[in-house]
């Protein structure tokens, strides 16, 4: 199975950075900004290329993510499991990791697709930094008997 987790485009900032948190309604209505629109667009076009039409979407409902995931021109559906401060174990379970039979794309936030990754990698730390616009691509393999999960690929809009 095939994790891709990609992380929305830049965004304006909150209005309100002092009182504002994570996940209220002026987070969720923040939208990209112009080249957060070029982040998406870029690594939009390069991840259609990449991913078989089968491919699952799905999106946090915040803005900033529904335009990214918009930039991919496929169908997607919004989850509410996967807004601002979402539980990553939610995440894979939506996601249907490890035994999914299509690829899933989930467009999300930081932290939970840093602690994701971590997760599946085994890394040390509990968090993972992700680039906005990124996209981290895990595999889900079997070798020798044993379940592996390998990090495929990291792609930056920066880069493409």
């Amino acid at each position: 199975m095939d994790l891709i987790l990609w992380r929305h485009a830049e965004a304006f900032e909150h209005p309100d950075p002092v009182l504002g948190q994570q996940g209220d309604p002026q987070d969720l209505a923040r939208r990209l900004t112009p080249r957060g629109e070029k982040q998406a667009a870029r690594m939009a076009a390069w991840l259609d290329r990449q991913l078989p039409s089968a491919a699952r979407v799905l999106t946090s409902p915040a803005q900033r993510t529904e335009q990214t995931a918009l930039a991919l021109d496929r169908k997607y559906k919004v989850r509410e499991e996967l807004a601002p401060g979402g539980d990553p174990l939610a995440l894979l379970a939506l996601a249907q990791w490890p035994h999914g039979k299509t690829p899933v794309v989930v467009v999300g936030h930081q932290p939970t697709l840093g602690q994701v990754i971590a997760r599946l990698l085994g890394l040390a730390e509990e968090d993972c930094p992700v680039r906005k616009g990124a996209i981290w691509w895990l595999r889900q393999r079997e070798r020798g008997g044993a379940l592996q999960t390998v990090l495929y690929t990291v792609q930056t809009p920066e880069l493409l």
